[in-house]
């Protein structure tokens, strides 16, 4: 279990709040993003790996709503995520879900959902193709890995116009690029994206 004051000590990127910040620059010239950002910097050894490692491979989803409402709670001060109506979280394979037991991006949605009031859509982005793990590939091959990963169904998006997608961890950007390319060629829609973490500029 993570104590309160263990999150008090994680790193805040302060970018939410900010347009041009570092994860926005991620999409410039790959697909078009309304607002994006991440709460925390996440590094390897460091106490935000661990709670996420707990949460994703511990079986702890209570770790995930916490997350969940403190980055709520910043996406809720930021006036730059005011037009979202729905939280779409980032999907596994089936046979990760499987071996998981839970998505840890729907359990942090939820947490989000508690404090912003916003809808969450879990069956609007599939996962349609089990690809190998992506901790060690840079961007390029990162995208090759997800080519035709994702498909979007819009009837399920409903009268939603604008929508945030949610993942634990920006790295490169890939997978949420993905999902977003997926959504966009499907609807008609703006796409702005936020996460927990997210590793530091370069």
């Amino acid at each position: 279990m993570v104590c309160a004051h263990c999150f008090s000590d994680l790193p805040v990127t302060g970018f939410l709040p900010h347009a041009g910040n570092p994860v926005e620059k991620l999409f410039y010239g790959r697909v078009p993003i309304a607002a994006a950002g991440s709460l925390y910097y996440f590094t390897r050894n460091s106490l935000l790996q661990r709670i996420i490692y707990q949460l994703k491979y511990r079986n702890h989803p209570p770790t995930g709503l916490w997350l969940g409402r403190l980055l709520g709670q910043q996406l809720k001060e930021s006036k730059r995520f005011q037009h979202v109506t729905v939280i779409l979280p980032v999907p596994l394979h089936p046979r990760k879900a499987r071996q998981r037991g839970y998505n840890q991006s729907l359990i942090i949605a939820q947490g989000i959902a508690e404090v912003c009031g916003w809808e969450i859509l879990d069956q609007v982005l599939h996962r349609t193709v089990f690809t190998a793990t992506q901790t060690h590939r840079n961007r390029e091959n990162r995208m090759l890995n997800l080519q035709q990963a994702f498909t979007a169904d819009s009837n399920a998006l409903g009268h939603h116009r604008h929508v945030l997608l949610i993942d634990d961890v920006i790295t490169t950007g890939a997978t949420l690029e993905a999902c977003a390319l997926a959504l966009q060629q499907a609807a008609s829609i703006s796409v702005s994206i936020a996460t927990v973490g997210c590793t530091p500029p370069r």
